[in-house]
């Protein structure tokens, strides 16, 4: 870590109170994030790829209705562990985010567990990313080789990282903008196209796909291979958290953040799986296969069944911005996750350090490094490729969502037993402590059942991809804590008062003192407004 990074409050001489540094005291980053960033990254920061051509192999493996089952069920849990993540990430916005906050509230080996296996969803993550983004180039121009575009757009992404944390945000925030205007045109023209309204249409398509190959590809079992799919889609809307720690005003952003993943499930995700359902037929050639170099996704089908050839160039196009903002938005959460965890003890220790302007220059390198992942398109296929990395990252996300709920029903269960109110919490969960118990019983349902289809017939090298990183997590686990002789924490000795911070922008800090644990003495507001609220 550097000498930087332990810099502590400095003192305002005109009031004689202390305001926090924009160094973060315990990680060394940099508090440079706004809040119109931190809710942009949380609406729409982590689309990209996985969204806008991976949906393209969901479609295939289970068509039209599976897709918005799978979307829909994931939505749900999904919207349950950011309640979980909200309440405990507004009252403790600390480096490490959860993976911290699993030592605190659990056992430091399950915070290790929990770090290394989000660590690795993202090096997938990363991997995907890079691989879509070199298949639309070659899609465009084969003249320079796959391993070429990959090393130009490796360096491009790794000199942006190094700008710092500002750079990123702003980044993130226009290009965020971009891709929710790209996918409001695209609804428009779906509906255009599906009601017989396009130039020269000789009649409606309406829900002509359904059925004709059918609303189910391949009935239940390809309702489940979605489910895979739909994970990794909705993997980065807890990414907020792990952003907390560079926000300026995490008390006032992170709230916000996490109520707008609610408007994301509904309008960007149920979205996309209803009009791509509705616009490209689940037995599209051009879908993920095996084979294909060339990536498509539903919208560059359906633009293409529509008769305008020449806006397959501009879907790709469209695509690459979005590469732009999931690769930089993929990088900076797992250099992120490995800066904090290094840390902590809990990865090498040279990838803790930071420069003096708050930017992790190791962590990044080190995390960038994974993209070649996606050179496996090489010898197997853009399509084949891509197939691999997402059962690597599906497990993983399970896994981790899972870990979340359980950490949020530790925190609540040591709020309670110290008998402190609930009340007095900054944000508070929705339906308590069902949602908690939901996310956590569906997290590891889903872990358990998502390679079942390996089965009949048994297919060893599927099977192995669906489950190899399943074992991993109980394995860290146990032998972090044999060797290192951790032990699970009792409720009453769970730290509660360490890692809050105020807010830098904040004129009258009301937050109550460590300690005093009495409710505001504004009146309670009716459910339906507190419903609202988290909304």
């Amino acid at each position: 870590m550097s000498d930087l990074s332990k810099t502590q409050y400095d003192a305002t001489e005109t009031t004689g109170q202390i305001s926090p540094s924009e160094i973060d005291p315990e990680s060394g980053v940099k508090r440079g994030l706004k809040t119109r960033h931190l809710s942009m990254m949380a609406l729409a920061g982590i689309i990209g790829p996985g969204l806008l051509v991976g949906s393209g192999g969901a479609l295939s493996s289970g068509g039209p209705a599976a897709l918005l089952i799978g979307f829909g069920v994931i939505g749900i849990i999904a919207f349950s562990i950011m309640q979980s993540l909200g309440e405990i990430t507004t009252l403790y916005p600390s480096g490490g985010a959860f993976t911290t906050l699993a030592d605190r509230f659990v056992d430091p080996a399950f915070g290790v567990a929990v770090g290394w296996n989000y660590f690795i969803i993202w090096a997938a993550v990363l991997a995907n990313e890079y691989n879509t983004v070199s298949s639309i180039f070659v899609f465009w121009s084969d003249k320079v080789p796959l391993w070429g575009y990959f090393l130009i757009f490796w360096f491009a992404f790794l000199a942006f990282q190094l700008l710092g944390v500002e750079a990123f945000g702003e980044a993130e925030f226009w290009l965020a903008l971009l891709k929710l205007a790209g996918l409001v045109a695209y609804f428009f023209f779906a509906i255009v196209y599906a009601s017989g309204g396009l130039v020269g249409q000789s009649h409606a398509l309406g829900f002509q796909y359904w059925h004709n190959p059918g609303a189910f590809a391949d009935g239940f079992p390809g309702v489940a291979k979605v489910f895979v799919f739909c994970s990794t889609f909705y993997a980065g809307c807890e990414s907020v958290a792990v952003a907390a720690t560079e926000t300026r005003n995490p008390r006032h952003a992170v709230p916000l953040a996490i109520r707008q993943v609610f408007w994301r499930i509904i309008f960007i995700y149920m979205g996309s799986a209803f009009f791509f359902g509705l616009t490209c037929p689940s037995n599209a050639t051009g879908l993920i296969k095996g084979g294909s170099k060339a990536l498509k996704s539903p919208m560059t089908i359906a633009i293409q069944n529509a008769g305008w050839e020449g806006g397959v160039h501009l879907i790709n196009a469209f695509i690459f911005a979005t590469c732009l903002s999931a690769v930089n938005s993929s990088i900076y959460i797992g250099s992120r996750t490995i800066l904090f965890m290094a840390q902590d003890g809990k990865a090498p220790h040279f990838l803790g350090s930071t420069n003096k302007r708050g930017v992790p220059v190791y962590a990044i390198v080190f995390t960038n490094l994974f993209g070649a992942l996606s050179m496996m398109n090489i010898n197997t296929g853009a399509g084949a490729a891509y197939g691999y990395i997402v059962n690597l990252s599906g497990v993983s996300t399970f896994l981790v969502w899972g870990a979340i709920s359980f950490i949020h029903i530790r925190f609540r269960s040591a709020w309670v037993s110290q008998g402190r109110s609930i009340e007095s919490l900054p944000f508070k969960s929705l339906w308590y402590p069902w949602n908690a118990y939901f996310g956590l019983a569906s997290n590891i349902f889903l872990a358990l059942i998502q390679g079942w289809t390996t089965f009949a017939p048994f297919d060893a090298g599927n099977f192995v991809d669906a489950y190899i990183l399943l074992p991993l997590f109980p394995i860290i686990y146990f032998a972090y804590k044999v060797i290192f002789k951790t032990r699970y924490w009792r409720l009453h000795e769970i730290d509660l008062d360490s890692g809050r911070r105020v807010d830098l922008d904040a004129q009258i800090e009301d937050e109550y003192v460590p300690g005093s644990e009495e409710a505001p003495t504004s009146s309670k507001k009716p459910l339906w407004r507190r419903i609202a609220r988290n909304f």
